[in-house]
């Protein structure tokens, strides 16, 4: 399982930087927005194990979090087994499902690291003991990557709870839920976002799903509604637009959205049976999917604001006002798409990468293999300063240049397995790996 498992400044047409976020914070899974796109410039697009490497620190424990950062700060989650770690297996496969939780007492740790030196500013341990629930040997105890409005940080660790710091690491608050069953015992692994002093989680799970609504400030619940749903773990995304603010949620059953006050608004149905991807918004159209490999429906939605009721596309093809465009051959399984310029890039699991014009949803390449020998790819791809980047289960990023050919112009090897999410900041791109943290500097252009 992936950290959904999971952007630097959109534009202001898809969603404004709330407030106090400047352009070089990356708050949440993915960044503002959840689309991973950043605007920076001198970012880097070379590296290896040694090369461009600003600083790296080995990171205790499991955990395929995504860091987050504010200003000087990166934040990330790990938990640490008193055991050790077992190996993960990479790749799709069957099996790898746990019938017990391990028996091991395990911490669930908050790290601080200095921005520019990788220093430790701070580590908590937010919770100690026996883990209730298994998981998949792919999935993490803490692969739900933390949200930051640079007063608190909100680290969710699934089946434990979740915890409100200070910027310095101490404790103010907690919010503990009843442990669920989750399919097969995979585990959990949605985000947490944030909007307007308010923290939002969904829990979709095998015995009672549900959309919760926090105050950020106290740890109270504002709103909670229950969803007809089972395990899914897709990151909810904050569409504001230019009628509304919405909440917006991808499942299993159906992309539901919901408004501030908890109340649905629309709902569109054919997902597919497995769903992980993070919606998020590309010149005013919301981009929402899934691609369960073994799954005959893999659709990709684009829609407009306004909807209300259910927006489900017929039988027939047609689709209402509200669907701009739908695809329903289209969708990756564990990656979140990618919108950057005028196209909208898909990578599959498997090593291939398609494209569409993200307006029309018109087919620009076809499903392409990225390379011979590429691996599996679980982290969400990547754009800033005209390339794309997708990096696979090996550590190995593929680059190419945005709006052309989708041909590999560069390949880059940290040579550890990686299925995190990467950050950026400042200049400064940040890879988790299976046990480090890697801060990527390109060199000061002269």
């Amino acid at each position: 399982m992936r950290s959904t498992k999971t952007t630097a400044c959109l534009l202001a047409c898809i969603i404004p930087l709330a407030s106090g976020v400047s352009a070089a914070d990356w708050p949440q899974f993915r960044g503002p927005g959840g689309a991973g796109v950043s605007d920076e410039k001198g970012l880097p697009d070379t590296w290896d194990s040694k090369t461009n490497i600003r600083w790296t620190r080995d990171v205790p424990g499991r955990g395929w979090s995504s860091p987050v950062i504010w200003k000087d700060r990166v934040i990330l989650t790990s938990a640490v087994s008193s055991a050790g770690e077992e190996p993960p297996k990479k790749g799709l496969y069957l099996g790898g499902e746990k019938s017990a939780p391990p028996d091991e007492v395990h911490r669930y740790v908050v790290f601080c690291y200095d921005h520019a030196s990788g220093k430790t500013l701070w580590e908590r341990t937010v919770h100690e003991g026996k883990p209730s629930t298994p998981k998949h040997v792919k999935n993490t105890f803490a692969s739900e990557t933390p949200a930051t409005d640079g007063e608190r940080i909100y680290a969710l660790f699934g089946n434990v709870g979740l915890f409100a710091l200070d910027m310095e690491g101490k404790p103010l608050w907690s919010k503990v839920w009843p442990p669920v069953r989750t399919r097969a015992g995979w585990g959990l692994a949605a985000s947490p976002v944030i909007h307007d002093g308010r923290i939002y989680i969904v829990n979709d799970n095998e015995d009672r799903s549900f959309i919760e609504a926090l105050d950020a400030k106290k740890g109270e619940t504002i709103w909670r509604v229950e969803r007809d749903e089972k395990s899914n773990w897709a990151t909810p995304c904050i569409w504001k637009n230019e009628k509304r603010v919405e909440v917006v949620t991808a499942g299993t059953r159906k992309v539901r959205s919901y408004g501030l006050d908890g109340k649905l608004l629309w709902e569109a149905g054919g997902m597919s049976s497995i769903t992980i991807p993070t919606p998020f918004v590309k010149d005013g159209l919301l981009i929402v999917g899934s691609g369960f490999v073994m799954d005959s429906k893999q659709p990709i939605y684009a829609v407009r604001p306004g909807a209300s009721g259910d927006i489900t596309p017929a039988e027939d093809g047609s689709r209402g006002e509200f669907i701009a465009w739908h695809d329903g051959k289209a969708a990756p399984y564990n990656p979140s798409m990618l919108a950057y310029g005028d196209r909208l890039y898909v990578l599959f699991d498997r090593g291939l990468i398609s494209c569409h014009d993200v307006k029309t949803g018109k087919l620009v390449h076809s499903r392409k293999r990225i390379e011979q020998g590429a691996g599996e790819f679980t982290a969400s791809p990547w754009a800033y300063e005209g390339k794309v980047f997708c990096l696979n289960e090996d550590g190995d990023t593929f680059v190419f240049e945005a709006g052309k050919e989708l041909e590999v112009v560069r390949k880059n090897s940290l040579g550890e397995m990686c299925c995190a999410s990467p950050a950026i900041s400042e200049g400064t791109l940040f890879i988790r790996t299976l046990t480090k943290l890697h801060a990527i500097r390109a060199p000061v252009r002269q």
